[in-house]
């Protein structure tokens, strides 16, 4: 029986990358909608190929273009954020891909698991902003969320078939980013370009920033609680610059179970598309014999606090992660735009935190105003 999968953010790094997949494993999986913000000229080749039922274009300024491709090709269409969710209901997908960026995800994530769809989650600020909400949700309607971030996908694996009681710390390995051994002086010069090249991921540009701040991995930590169950007080952060080791899971005898292999998220798409099957597929495996020596070392917090910022407001709880992520977006564009200094980041994050009266987020609506209230704070500051 071929899975139908719904794919939010099909032009992004991994968007284009589970396209890749389901063409490879197309006996297996079909893309039934496909979603994205403004990139109209490669959703054209998408629907060219792929043939969904249903698109999504959210940039409201391409709202013409989007209308051009439904006539064109005679698909139906929604439009905006608030589209997103629509897509469930035309689409009836077995599985829904929430590759977006920011808390635009939300509330089609939870529009899915009120269908029944499961979630392979590639948004980081879905979790970080309503993973009660959405965790919640999941066990009430059976769902189940899998994880394609590829920490969160090598924890999974580590952990299938294994008692989480037993389980004594989660580690979470992270490549750096490209700042990993520069001083704090020399952080503040810091340009666009130089921390929009990551040594060894290609992604996003929003993504690839919050790499090099280390913001990315904080919001894993976040996510890894959501997940796993796990007190993030017992999940950890190495950096581990060769991206070999995905992460790692020590349970209490001592023993520790690692995922290795290639530095490429088709694999933990894989993974979560065809869950619980395990197919060949035509990458090379990983040479253990060519590796160089695997290295490990802990972060430096003074150097990189955001990943401090976000241990904190987990600590927190209720809004304040929604207000990390709200002023991480806020800042993450001011310095893409030329805006702020690159330590500029963490300093709004800060200020936000400090002034962020933090509320339960037990609605989509409490998280929403949240939201809207940390923006500004940032945006002001």
């Amino acid at each position: 029986m071929t899975k139908k999968i719904l794919l939010l953010g099909s032009t992004g790094s991994i968007g284009t990358r589970t396209l890749d997949v389901v063409r490879d494993f197309s006996e297996s999986l079909s893309a039934c909608g496909l979603s994205t913000f403004g990139r109209c000229d490669l959703l054209t080749r998408q629907i060219e190929e792929f043939h969904p039922v249903a698109i999504n274009v959210s940039d409201p300024s391409r709202a013409d273009e989007g209308r051009h491709l439904a006539d064109t090709y005679g698909v139906k269409l929604t439009l905006g954020e608030e589209g997103l969710a629509e897509l469930i209901g035309i689409c009836e997908p077995d599985i829904v891909v929430v590759a977006t960026v920011g808390i635009a995800g939300l509330k089609p994530t939870l529009s899915a698991i009120n269908y029944g769809a499961d979630i392979a989650l590639a948004n980081k600020e879905v979790l970080v902003t309503g993973g009660r909400l959405v965790m919640e949700a999941a066990r009430k309607k059976g769902v189940r969320i899998l994880p394609i971030d590829s920490e969160h996908n090598a924890v999974s694996q580590c952990m299938t078939g294994q008692d989480k009681l037993k389980v004594r710390r989660i580690i979470l390995t992270a490549s750096g980013g490209p700042f990993r051994h520069l001083s704090l002086e020399e952080l503040e010069r810091v340009t666009v370009d130089q921390a929009l090249d990551h040594p060894t991921w290609r992604m996003g540009p929003k993504i690839t920033i919050d790499s090099a701040t280390l913001m990315n991995k904080g919001f894993e930590v976040i996510e890894g609680h959501q997940l796993f169950g796990i007190p993030t007080d017992k999940i950890d952060v190495l950096i581990h610059p060769q991206s070999v080791i995905h992460s790692l899971v020590e349970y209490i005898d001592g023993v520790l179970l690692a995922q290795l292999s290639i530095a490429d998220m088709y694999l933990p798409i894989q993974n979560a598309l065809l869950f619980p099957e395990r197919l060949p597929n035509r990458l090379a495996p990983l040479n253990l014999a060519s590796l160089p020596a695997l290295t490990f070392e802990q972060p430096d917090m003074e150097r990189f606090p955001c990943l401090a910022y976000a241990y904190e407001s987990a600590r927190m709880g209720g809004t304040a992660t929604v207000a990390l992520n709200a002023a991480n977006e806020v800042a993450v564009r001011r310095f893409l735009n030329g805006e702020i200094p690159f330590m500029h980041i963490p300093r709004i994050i800060r200020k936000t935190l400090d002034s962020h009266e933090r509320l339960p987020a037990d609605s989509l609506e409490e998280i929403q105003e949240a939201d809207r209230r940390a923006r500004k704070l940032a945006e002001d500051i």
